[in-house]
């Protein structure tokens, strides 16, 4: 309120919109200037080791965690195909919109580029969290992306993997994914 009756006084001073409109642009440029100093965006980093963010005070949700993060390290990482059938469900659904629905669509879409690697104790990528509510199991990563502004830097965001559990099986997933072309 006080910044209200302050803006009004320091305005009825100025005697012509150009002044006006003067005194206008150099609050706003402030404020942008300020706030782009302000809210400059933090790291992101894991908020535990992958062992610990597997543990849950709930059984079903522990093991809900534990079937998603083995067939990430398994299948998607390790590239082992063939252990399909021990994690997704046949009718498996696929929010994706570069891949299609279904246990043999995943499989096929994942040939194309996956080739068999040991199988490490734990996901390769920098995992943030691991959430388990209900039937779903949400996995975040941290993401290094170069800076467009200066592509000769990075910078880290989030990506998001959310699947669905049903009878001890991966049935449905959902990331932030756009079409590719």
């Amino acid at each position: 309120m006080l910044g209200d009756l302050y803006l009004r006084h320091v305005c009825f001073k100025f005697k012509s919109i150009k002044m006006k409109s003067t005194f206008f642009a150099i609050l706003t440029m402030t404020f942008i200037l300020a706030s782009s100093i302000t809210f400059g965006q933090l790291p992101v980093k894991p908020l535990a080791p992958q062992d610990q963010l597997l543990k849950s005070d709930n059984q079903t949700l522990e093991s809900n965690k534990k079937l998603v993060y083995d067939m990430w390290r398994e299948f998607l990482e390790g590239g082992h195909l063939e252990v399909a059938e021990k994690y997704f469900d046949e009718n498996y659904m696929q929010h994706n919109p570069n891949a299609a629905t279904g246990r043999k669509a995943v499989v096929d879409f994942f040939s194309k580029f996956s080739k068999p690697q040991t199988i490490v104790d734990t996901i390769k990528t920098s995992v943030v969290a691991i959430i388990a509510e209900r039937d779903l199991v949400m996995l975040s990563f941290v993401r290094e992306i170069p800076d467009p502004a200066d592509k000769s830097k990075k910078y880290t965001t989030t990506w998001f993997d959310m699947f669905r559990i049903e009878n001890g099986k991966i049935a449905e997933h959902w990331d932030c994914a756009e079409k590719m072309n």
